[in-house]
């Protein structure tokens, strides 16, 4: 059992983190020289990681085990209670935020794919208290179920965002059945919002219930797997898998349509043509789309003070290139794109920066892996 360590012990920790004997890689990207170490090993097809304020880390299997890990000795130790998942397809336990005041309440919050009867499935959000020794949740209160489960096992969406108002975001993709991302009615093909106890808030776009589901922040979206809030701005920003091409960066705004799957700058898979184009009226644009599709999974902004060349950057993980791939923003806009480490780890799924200003990654792979990335040596800038 790995016992939490208290914050005043974790600072020089996390600031000194020695070399472990594990496999390395190293990296010469525009800004600096990289190297990239594992330091979590063994996880089977993990989805989403969290750091707690003790610099432990909370990893989720999509199989539905939770494990509290050390990032500097790798070691790890179940957590039970977690939530009973449909792990089946795409679905299981997936990704897991601490909340910002975990010092206080030690709760985690969980997307996860819900089983319901006759093998339906729909994307749930929950939250636990992990005990003071980091063996198991309590208190397990599930706060939100998607409407209408299904028994297609894909495009769960299922990130996970605190927008620092007492209120989160989170995103559900259109479960593999495309129109459903044109009803604003229809939870799927959304990101949503709901206050941390679940309830609605009142300022969202269709709060009353009148011309939307009460708990949509937007909607026309295919099947967002990575969303960050914008250290500046408070924005969310989300990535989204395309279909053939058309993967896409956007930040969704209150009750506005981003198009999927009217417009897309991709394709079918077969290599028909999606909708009626790439722009129509009451429809948004992305900020940046890729065609072809990198698969993009995790997204993050660069921060802190060993990447001062790269503050306010995106970093966007990919399971199709198996890279980390860096856009260079300039007022709110890509200015540039550099791909990282393409095919050295696997599938890369989640994207962190981690409490001591490192970036880490964390593959989906049946050996997957919790990397820590930082410039080889002193900053990158």
């Amino acid at each position: 059992m790995l016992p939490t360590r208290p914050l005043l012990l974790a600072l020089p920790f996390l600031a000194a983190l020695p070399s472990l004997a594990v496999a390395q890689e190293t990296e010469q990207a525009e800004a600096c020289a990289l190297t990239a170490e594992t330091r979590v090993a063994d996880l089977d097809h993990p989805w989403g990681v969290t750091f707690l304020p003790d610099g432990m880390a909370v990893i989720t299997e999509r199989d539905g085990a939770l494990w509290l890990a050390d990032p500097q000795s790798g070691e790890k130790s179940a957590i039970d209670g977690a939530p009973n998942v449909r792990a089946s397809g795409q679905g299981g336990l997936l990704d897991v935020v601490a909340h910002p005041d975990f010092t206080d309440n030690r709760r985690l919050y969980f997307s996860y794919s819900e089983r319901r009867g006759d093998g339906l499935t729909g994307t749930a959000i929950a939250h636990g208290t992990l005990s003071a020794d980091g063996s198991r949740l309590t208190d397990l209160t599930q706060i939100f179920s998607m409407s209408l489960a299904t028994g297609t096992t894909r495009h769960f969406g299922s990130r996970i965002v605190f927008k620092g108002d007492g209120t989160l975001w989170f995103t559900i993709g259109d479960r593999g059945d495309r129109p459903r991302a044109q009803n604003p009615s229809d939870h799927a093909g959304s990101v949503l919002r709901i206050a941390e106890d679940g309830s609605i808030p009142g300022d969202n776009p269709f709060a009353d219930g009148r011309n939307g589901a009460r708990e949509i922040w937007s909607f026309g979206h295919r099947n967002p797997q990575g969303a960050a809030r914008h250290p500046e701005t408070g924005a969310l920003w989300i990535v989204e898998h395309g279909a053939r091409g058309g993967d896409e960066i956007n930040r969704p705004e209150a009750g506005k349509n981003y198009g999927w799957p009217t417009i897309s700058y991709g394709r079918h898979y077969h290599g028909g043509q999606i909708g009626i184009g790439t722009s129509a009226a009451g429809m948004e644009q992305p900020v940046y789309y890729w065609d072809p599709s990198i698969a993009p999974s995790g997204l993050a902004f660069v921060g802190g003070d060993l990447f001062p060349a790269w503050t306010g950057d995106i970093l966007v993980g990919a399971l199709k290139d198996r890279m980390l791939v860096r856009l260079d923003m300039e007022d709110g806009a890509v200015a540039g794109e550099e791909r990282l480490f393409k095919g050295r780890f696997g599938r890369v799924r989640d994207v962190r920066m981690g409490p001591d200003g490192a970036i880490w990654l964390l593959t989906d792979e049946s050996d997957g892996a919790l990397i820590r990335v930082a410039p080889s040596e002193g900053v990158c800038g």
